[in-house]
This record gives C-alpha cells, sequence and structure tokens, in this order.
C-alpha cells in the first residue's frame, strides 16, 4: 500500500517541480525519499508518507480541475484566442471569400457551432486523466520526474488521447446537432460559387472538432501545470499550502 502511495507521490510530483522553485522541489524529494517506507512515519521534513501522497494527488486534481473547467464552461474555447477553433483548412479559402462578400457573420456563426460543440465535449477528460495517472510505471515516473515543464501533459496526451477521441467524439456529434453545426456548414456552403469550391470535399466536421477539443485541453492542462509548478498562487488550497510552505 506504501509503495503505491509513494509511487504515485513521485508521478504526480512531475506536475510540481521546476528549475524556478528549486528550492520547493528539493524539499518535496526529501520528504519523499526520506520516509524510510513506514506507513504514518514523518520524513525529515515532518510529513508523513500519506500527506506527500495526498498533496501531490491534491496538485493533480487541482490542476486537471482547473483545465478541464476552462475548456467545458461557455465560452471556453469560443472566447480563448488560445484554442479557439477555427474553420477548418479545407474552409479557409470559402471563409476568406464570403467575408470578402460581407457574410462574415454566417462565418462567425459557423465557428461558433463548433466551439460550442468541444466547450460540450471537454468535460469528459478528467476521470480519464485520473486512471491514467494511476497506471503510471516506474518508467513512467523517472522519464515524467526528469522531464520539462510540460513533461505530465505530454506523458497524459500520448496515454489518453485515443479514449479521450472515443469519449469526445460521440459528445461532439450530439452537440453538433444541438447547436447546429450541420446547418451552419450548409448555410455557407449552398451558394453556388460556395459549393464548387468544397465539391468533392469529404469533411469530416466532427473528426475535425474532436482533435481541435482535445488540443484545446491539453493546452490548457500545460499551462496549469506550469503554474503549479512555479507559482505559490497557484496552490489554492489547505492540502497544498501545507506540502509547499516548507
Amino acid at each position: 500500500m506504501v509503495q503505491r502511495q509513494l509511487v504515485t507521490a513521485v508521478a504526480c510530483c512531475a506536475l510540481l517541480a521546476s528549475a524556478a522553485s528549486a528550492s520547493i522541489w528539493d524539499t518535496l524529494k526529501q520528504a519523499v525519499g526520506g520516509l524510510g517506507g513506514q506507513s504514518g512515519a514523518p520524513g525529515p521534513t515532518g510529513l508523513t508518507s500519506e500527506e506527500v501522497a495526498a498533496g501531490l494527488r491534491e496538485a493533480l486534481r487541482v490542476g486537471a480541475e482547473r483545465a478541464v473547467g476552462l475548456a467545458s464552461r461557455p465560452g471556453g474555447f469560443l472566447d480563448d484566442p488560445s484554442i479557439r477553433i477555427p474553420l477548418p483548412d479545407r474552409l479557409q479559402t470559402v471563409g476568406r471569400m464570403l467575408r470578402s462578400l460581407g457574410m462574415g457573420s454566417e462565418v462567425d456563426a459557423f465557428e461558433e457551432t463548433l466551439n460550442r460543440a468541444a466547450e460540450r465535449a471537454a468535460g469528459k477528460a478528467l476521470p480519464i486523466f485520473g486512471d491514467a495517472v494511476s497506471a503510471l510505471t516506474f518508467e513512467d515516473v523517472h522519464r515524467i520526474w526528469r522531464g520539462e515543464d510540460d513533461a505530465a501533459t505530454q506523458h497524459l496526451d500520448r496515454t489518453t488521447r485515443p479514449r479521450l477521441a472515443a469519449e469526445f467524439e460521440p459528445v461532439v456529434r450530439a452537440a453538433a446537432q444541438e447547436v447546429g453545426v450541420t446547418q451552419a456548414y450548409q448555410g455557407l456552403t449552398r451558394r453556388p460559387e460556395v459549393s464548387a469550391l468544397v465539391a468533392g470535399t469529404d469533411l469530416d466536421l466532427d473528426h475535425y472538432v474532436t482533435g481541435r477539443a482535445l488540443d484545446g485541453v491539453f493546452a490548457l492542462l500545460a499551462a496549469e501545470e506550469r503554474r503549479i509548478r512555479t507559482e505559490p498562487a497557484a496552490r489554492t488550497t489547505e492540502l497544498l499550502r501545507k506540502i509547499f510552505q516548507r
């Protein structure tokens, strides 16, 4: 049991460590390394194995919840330029042409439906992230420990993207119907001059939105990981403050 807690603790440390906060990182390594395998026994920092493991799990929970919460709230994609979903590449020429014809509002309305669909799907990420962290191996832990500021995000991207895509796409498909993605697309392309540009184009909008939604969630997760690693103000719970004040 203690071994499992320590593995989880070390894995989650990747979300919290950086060169910018070296003293905090050194303290956590001492706490994890000096526990001596005794459940409930305090290490040299006065932290028990349970406290370290719980604190680092809390950090992971806070970071993931923040990222998913930002993505899934109304306007999470639409109002954030860093993750806003644009027209698919195959429709960029169409969009520019329509804007030049004074139809920019129709283009904007179509983009809005894409982003609304992504927001509906984003909430599916949180439990999948939790499962992935519990499945970390010693090799994963070592790699993340020595990795970059977004090493944990990179690992989660590699290990969870296929499962997330499978969870996201049905939600995107249902949301697309509800918010009118297909109708908006047809509204854009029904004009003869536009239909000629998209003729023969096999455009899977559900697949496109799913991929861009995942990109957005992981971008936000990477940003939160960096914040938790480097900014004391990002440690907003009592447990996190207890772990990091030492």
